[in-house]
């Protein structure tokens, strides 16, 4: 059993280092190869703006569909690795298609690139939605939960984070054109399904702990939405977070570029977050023997508060500016896994209180939430870019002052309200604590819904 514990962890988190590579590359540079590579003008960005939000929240609200039908599945594969292959297969290819000039302009590049767009936001989040809900059914151990799911994050972040070290640099030998980001695409896509092929052929679930279902229906769907309070009190602090995280993230190269006025400093500053995040992470169980999740989750948003106020007074000097990337980036790392712990925990806490696990449909409100963050952080950032000059400039040297100011606004001050107030949400409305969790696993054991022998 602790063989195939340990097996589980590594190669469920490994799965991920390609699916992050991926969904960086697209959430996070997408709108640069649109303003900085394809050059698009004021006049098409208005559109690519409202394409981002409108589709990010139309397709956001399909996760919980989605999430249904992976409940809803039966196969010999399981419920989960059918939809992991097949997201992550279509999802590659339509990845390519973003970074692939079509050779169309004005309104027939906009509507094919949101029919796209579309696609490539459904599929992955089938993937997305199908690989995190498996982590509820790989142990039913709290800690074991924590180690599993930090090597996931740690994984995750490597990925991010070859892509946003090595993206510039790389694209930039390459030709630094519209081939040179087609051929990045392409080499994360293969990647991504190199890695993949660690949790598809890997990673072995223990679907003899949990009691048989039948099938969820679409009125039983929205009872687990919106009757697991603990759930939507989580989705909400997420969705808040998420927000705030994606709009900082999304301004980065435009920082750089506009503000700090080079943007080779982009990749170093990022190779610095990336091992403050990663170090974070591995020492996450150390300080979790030691702190409940409160106070780790208290703990790390103090330091992002105090991150975020350093860099928008700092000078333009990498010493100031590092110190306070790091500090938002290692709080940031922390409440983005216990975030995940608070999710995985309420699928028992779901199956307690309504009398069915559901975890595909639980955890279909992570994608969601980082959809609707996505959404609503390119809402700002392409609003920001237009109104502060910034798209139109032919140069840093062209963006004023007060442009730059409106940047700092929007990258910063706006991100760090909605944080705070997603962890106010978490303090008050969170109940589910280590006592309550091993309480609610006694009651299921009791219930026959939990199959203690199961237990690793």
């Amino acid at each position: 059993m602790i063989n195939s514990t340990k097996r589980n962890r590594y190669f469920f988190g490994l799965g991920t280092v390609g699916r992050d590579m991926l969904y960086s590359m697209v959430s996070m540079y997408l709108l640069v190869y649109l303003t900085e590579i394809l050059n698009l003008p004021d006049s098409t960005m208005w559109w690519m703006t409202g394409v981002f939000t409108v589709l990010r929240i139309f397709d956001a609200v399909n996760d919980p569909f989605m999430g249904f039908l992976v409940d809803n599945t039966r196969s010999r594969y399981g419920k989960f690795k059918p939809w992991i292959a097949i997201g992550g297969l279509f999802g590659g290819i339509l990845t390519v298609l973003l970074f692939t000039d079509l050779g169309l302009a004005g309104s027939g590049y906009v509507i094919s690139f949101a029919i796209i767009y579309l696609l490539w936001d459904f599929i992955y989040g089938a993937n997305d939605i199908a690989y995190w809900s498996m982590l509820p059914s790989l142990t039913i151990n709290q800690k074991e939960r924590e180690k599993t799911g930090s090597f996931a994050r740690i994984c995750a972040n490597v990925g991010m984070y070859i892509v946003v070290v090595g993206i510039l640099p790389m694209t930039r030998a390459l030709g630094s054109d519209k081939k040179a980001w087609f051929i990045f695409a392409l080499g994360i896509v293969v990647i991504m399904w190199a890695f993949l092929c660690f949790t598809l052929f890997g990673v072995k679930e223990n679907r003899s702990m949990y009691k048989s279902e039948e099938n969820t229906s679409l009125k039983e769907m929205f009872s687990v939405l919106f009757k697991n309070d603990q759930l939507l009190f989580t989705a909400i602090s997420m969705a808040l977070f998420m927000i705030g995280y994606c709009t900082t993230t999304s301004f980065g190269v435009y920082y750089f570029k506009y503000a700090f006025k080079n943007e080779g400093m982009y990749s170093v500053f990022a190779g610095i977050l990336g091992i403050s995040q990663l170090l974070a992470l591995t020492s996450f169980n150390i300080f979790s023997k030691k702190y409940s999740r409160k106070q780790l989750y208290a703990f790390s948003t103090v330091l992002v508060v105090i991150g975020y106020i350093i860099f928008f007074f700092s000078p333009m000097n990498m010493l100031y500016i590092g110190l306070a990337g790091v500090l938002i980036f290692v709080g940031q790392a922390f409440i983005q896994l216990l975030m995940l712990m608070f999710l995985t925990d309420t699928v028992e806490y779901g199956q307690w209180k309504l009398g069915r696990r559901n975890e595909s449909i639980t955890f279909s409100v992570q994608p969601f939430i980082n959809k609707i963050g996505g959404a609503i952080a390119s809402g700002i950032v392409g609003a920001t870019l237009i109104i502060s000059g910034i798209n139109s400039a032919a140069s840093p040297e062209n963006v004023t002052a007060k442009g730059l100011m409106i940047m700092k606004l929007s990258m910063l001050i706006l991100p760090l309200i909605l944080i705070v107030i997603g962890y106010l949400v978490y303090h008050f409305k969170f109940k589910i604590d280590k006592e309550m969790f091993d309480k609610i696993v006694v009651d299921l054991s009791k219930r026959g819904d939990l199959q203690t022998t199961g237990r690793d």
